[in-house]
């Protein structure tokens, strides 16, 4: 009855789809006219100025008759809220994109970051991966809901947020704080998954279900200052640079969730027969020791999912060459799974170490919210599987993170958050990548997230 019931949504979820279609190739101009223009706004955090960006977005919308909240606890620096309402019959949608954007090195690029070159289909500018993709798809399905009148069963509620990257005090935790009814949905779409090529043709959806939490702990080495001509057994240098390469060296454990669970398994389902058995190996506790162990050398990404990671970033110690320092310290970059009980993993941290010498310093509390995962049967994910089979003819693997969002404060309120994402080929490598130079994103990938985006908002918020 289950199933049944199931497939009755799916059925009405595509003929939503179908009821309001778009010509997608006639819309691409105002698309990147709107991408465009959003690029162009220096919006790098710091310092930020997303209320520039804000109000750019507030004028398209309210041209067209849709209202514009703007909340900002910095005036420079205002998130906006757009909702289309619906019949209230099922709770909201929220779609969710980020306004400000790493900083540049202007001199490492190869197009000026804010001018928003299109060279040959690929627009290049700072943010146009991370993260005015969404910002901009966003911005257009409250246009085409508005346009077309679509009936809806929830509300869509659009929030461009500031303050994503490192300064969440500005945006989403602002938001949660301080105007929680603005946003309150059951479910959520923003950044962090996609869809991935290989070999110029589609191979799956990822959506991220999930992400690592942030825990940045300090080393700190105590030793006596010294004449640097006279070798001091207690040199804190030395104590440092033992502790940073155990700390690094350091193999974790390994573990799955649910999340990683299904990841490898319809990943196996897809791939290569080599590649099938290595991920169903990593499945089976008799092998997946080997499998790990292959994972550490060969690929990065699937070895972090697997644990919580500890990563030397940051070593500052000493002032002159022939001065012994007293003190010195080094920054982990730790990025934790879900359930991991920090105050156990930074004991054992310390036992690895083990040097009196070092002091370990966990973060007073984390930069964001540790939350359960959000779920794989629900009406919102159901939708998006349909979608990417629907529309590229692959499966939908759910996704852990290594990196973090700010899906993580939606989660930990309850909501079921989902990241979705452009079109990706890892054979491309990270070059031009999220915060890298010469960042950029192919309009075919643009209009593929907008597209999608479009079709899974139809699906779970249309009336039926």
């Amino acid at each position: 009855m289950r199933v049944i019931a199931c497939w009755v949504l799916l059925a009405a979820a595509a003929a939503a789809q179908e009821r309001y279609a778009v010509d997608w190739h006639k819309l691409e101009p105002e698309v990147l006219a709107n991408f465009t223009a959003l690029l162009k706004i220096d919006t790098s955090n710091p310092p930020g100025n997303e209320t520039a960006a804000a109000k750019a977005i507030q004028a398209v919308l309210e041209r067209e008759g849709i209202p514009c909240k703007l909340f900002a606890l910095d005036p420079a620096r205002a998130n906006l809220v757009a909702r289309i309402k619906g019949s209230g019959a099922k709770r909201p949608l929220l779609l969710m994109g980020h306004t400000d954007v790493v900083g540049v090195q202007r001199e490492k690029w190869s197009f000026d970051p804010f001018a928003a070159i299109n060279k040959n289909g690929v627009i290049y500018a700072r943010g146009s991966r991370d993260d005015k993709p969404h910002v901009v798809a966003g911005m257009m399905t409250l246009l085409l809901l508005k346009r077309m009148n679509v009936k809806l069963d929830r509300d869509v509620i659009f929030l461009a947020e500031a303050g994503e990257e490192g300064t969440s005090t500005y945006g989403i935790d602002y938001m949660v704080k301080e105007h929680w009814p603005e946003i309150d949905a059951e479910f959520a779409m923003a950044e962090g998954g996609s869809i991935v090529e290989r070999s110029g043709k589609p191979h799956y959806v990822s959506i991220a279900t999930t992400e690592k939490s942030p825990q940045r702990t300090r080393l700190v080495a105590h030793g006596p200052a010294g004449h640097a001509s006279r070798p001091e057994m207690a040199n804190a240098v030395v104590h440092l640079a033992a502790a940073v390469e155990r700390a690094g060296n350091w193999q974790t454990p390994m573990r799955l969730n649910e999340t990683t669970r299904v990841y490898f398994q319809r990943l196996a389902e897809i791939s290569p027969p080599a590649l099938a058995a290595r991920y169903r190996d990593i499945l089976n506790p008799a092998k997946a020791a080997e499998v790990d162990k292959y994972f550490r050398k060969n690929e990065a990404g699937h070895y972090s999912i697997l644990r919580t990671s500890v990563v030397p970033t940051i070593v500052n110690i000493g002032f002159r060459s022939n001065v012994i320092p007293s003190e010195g310290e080094a920054m982990l970059d730790i990025r934790a799974l879900p359930d991991e009980d920090m105050t156990k993993f930074v004991a054992e941290l310390r036992k690895v170490i083990n040097d009196p010498a070092i002091e370990v310093i966990p973060p007073k509390s984390s930069a964001r919210p540790v939350a359960a995962p959000s779920r794989i049967d629900t009406e919102m994910f159901r939708v998006l599987e349909e979608v990417g089979q629907r529309m590229f003819h692959v499966p939908t693997l759910p996704n852990m993170m290594t990196g973090a969002t700010d899906n993580a404060q939606l989660r930990a309120k309850g909501v079921q958050a989902y990241g979705t994402g452009p079109i990706v080929s890892p054979e491309e490598g990270p070059l031009g990548g999220a915060h890298t130079d010469d960042e950029h994103i192919p309009v075919r990938a643009l209009m593929g997230l907008m597209e999608y985006q479009w079709n899974a908002v139809i699906g779970v918020a249309a009336a039926k």
